[in-house]
């Protein structure tokens, strides 16, 4: 990292290690040199980057956003030193990151074919919640992304790849598997397993539950977990229903593992959209990246 001040890399491992003493063992330093770089950076700057009447290490209001354009500069570092190797090599190397649902099920098969297309290219993928994919596009972590929704206020460029919805997903041996459709109602009698609270798709069955007079608190959550995946083999064993996006179970629902039953009056459609930065180098990847999307599904 040889375009970053070492006082700047001194300071995000305090940070991420949550002490002095971790932070000075991490980079093979003493735990005073650790405290000279900290110093010297707030003589420089004219400010506090810690509270020091705390025992834990809490920052400042400047502290807060010297951290946040430290991420960015360390990152637009990275960045650039991987830009001047690819120059040299002539490669492409792109951090792309996924949501849960989007990652498991469809971008990888899109992605891979890219790569397949491009030889010269190599794909770091990172899966994350929507909230996180931002913030590290935000600090310049990632390349470009591809999610469920679009939070309000993004400066990203974005481009829409497809609509999603979200369905109700039951086994074969299940009494609603040979229903046309159901009651919302009807639900409230099941063992569902679904995602955290803080997943996109979670929020917007809630929302969906809302707008028809309903709260999750009126449903058996009987399970939580963060994985698609495991999510669909418990409700393919029968142990449970749940509510999903429709692109995460098509291969299921082909194969007759997984049955998918609408849920009358319950409208729950999605974007997924590629998200990138204003400045993004390769323009041709976002429409390429769709155009491989709508030959694959």
């Amino acid at each position: 990292m040889a375009m970053v001040d070492n006082k700047i890399i001194t300071l995000l491992t305090v940070v991420g290690q949550g002490s002095y003493t971790k932070a000075a063992k991490a980079l093979n330093l003493t735990q005073p040199a650790v405290s000279h770089h900290i110093r010297q950076l707030e003589e420089e700057l004219g400010i506090k980057i810690f509270q020091k009447e705390k025992k834990e290490l809490i920052p400042t209001e400047e502290g807060e956003t010297l951290i946040k354009y430290a991420h960015r500069l360390t990152a637009v570092s990275r960045s650039a030193l991987q830009a001047i190797e690819d120059s040299r090599t002539n490669a492409t190397h792109l951090n792309i990151g996924t949501t849960h649902t989007v990652g498991e099920n469809l971008i990888s098969y899109v992605l891979a074919t890219y790569c397949n297309q491009h030889p010269d290219v190599h794909i770091n993928i990172v899966t994350d919640s929507i909230k996180n994919i931002y913030d590290k596009m935000s600090l310049y972590e990632l390349d470009l992304a591809i999610v469920e929704g679009v939070l309000p206020g993004s400066r990203f460029r974005t481009l829409l790849l497809d609509t999603d919805y979200l369905c109700l997903i039951v086994s074969p041996k299940h009494r609603f598997a040979t229903r046309p459709s159901i009651l919302l109602s009807e639900l409230k009698s099941e063992k569902l397993i679904l995602r955290p609270s803080t997943a996109g798709t979670r929020m917007l069955f809630e929302n969906s539950l809302m707008s028809n007079g309903e709260t999750i608190r009126n449903f058996n959550v009987m399970m939580e977990l963060d994985n698609v995946s495991m999510i669909k083999n418990l409700v393919a064993a029968d142990l449970g229903v749940s509510v999903v996006a429709h692109t995460a179970c098509r291969e299921e629902e082909r194969e007759g593992r997984l049955v998918v039953v609408p849920i009358e009056n319950a409208k729950m459609t999605r974007d997924i959209n590629i998200i990138y930065q204003p400045d993004f180098s390769y323009v041709s990847v976002p429409d390429e990246l769709r155009r491989i999307y709508n030959s694959i599904y």
